[in-house]
């Protein structure tokens, strides 16, 4: 059986999409956009490929403030940038939802006397603001932010930042849980950790990239990690 757990947060145990969905449509509609649904599609693509340069190793902040100026560009609407962002993070700061089953999954762990550490990229205060207002940070030894550590999973000085706070951790005895292939699952491939790619929604893998174990439920990653 493993001993630590290296969990991701958004979308694996905080309802990280609801939060952005409400967050985004608010500015949308302050802004005018009646169509919120095509407005938040917009968004949510030039998100992606933002976020996908910050894990490829771009400076975060930089794309970051411009994601609000691209997307509602993309809408024929002239914004400040870094405004806008500011305005998203004080409403993610209260986005304290909690997945179904998370706070029982987390339990479980916690009595199966396993180590869990939290794993996330993200701004350090709205994460920290997050874990305390969902009711969740008491279960987790340490917090690893991208944005306090400098650098973003899948990159190995990550899980290296980790390691270093355990003496006795290996890649024997430690596994990473989360939803996202190419930082949670790439993240472990670098760093020789077994993984889980917990995927409720039944996502297809495109990518080259293969987790250890795939599940689509908490009870199954509890089974594996009380029985591994």
């Amino acid at each position: 059986m493993k001993k630590y757990v290296i969990l991701d947060l958004d979308d694996t145990l905080l309802d990280f999409t609801r939060g952005e969905i409400e967050g985004v449509t608010t500015l949308l509609t302050e802004h005018g956009v009646t169509d919120t649904v095509h407005g938040l599609q917009v968004y949510q693509t030039i998100n992606t490929a933002v976020w996908q340069q910050i894990e490829q190793g771009a400076p975060r902040e930089p794309l970051l403030n411009t994601r609000f100026t691209k997307a509602f560009g993309a809408l024929g609407i002239s914004v400040d940038g870094v405004t806008l962002e500011r305005r998203y993070h004080a409403m993610l700061d209260h986005n304290f939802y909690v997945l179904p089953g998370a706070q029982d999954f987390l339990d479980t762990l916690q009595k199966g006397q396993l180590t869990l550490i939290v794993g996330t990229n993200g701004t350090k205060t709205i994460q920290l603001n997050r874990l305390e207002g969902s009711g969740i940070a008491g279960y987790f030894d340490r917090l690893f932010i991208s944005q306090d550590l400098g650098v973003d999973k899948p990159d190995p000085a990550f899980f290296n930042a980790i390691f270093a706070a355990y003496p006795d951790m290996t890649t024997a005895n430690t596994i990473m849980v989360g939803d996202h292939l190419a930082s949670d699952i790439q993240g472990a491939l670098n760093s020789h950790l077994d993984s889980i790619w917990y995927n409720p929604h039944h996502d297809t893998n495109s990518e080259d990239i293969q987790p250890t174990y795939e599940v689509d439920s908490y009870a199954a990653a509890e089974h594996l990690l009380l029985n591994d």
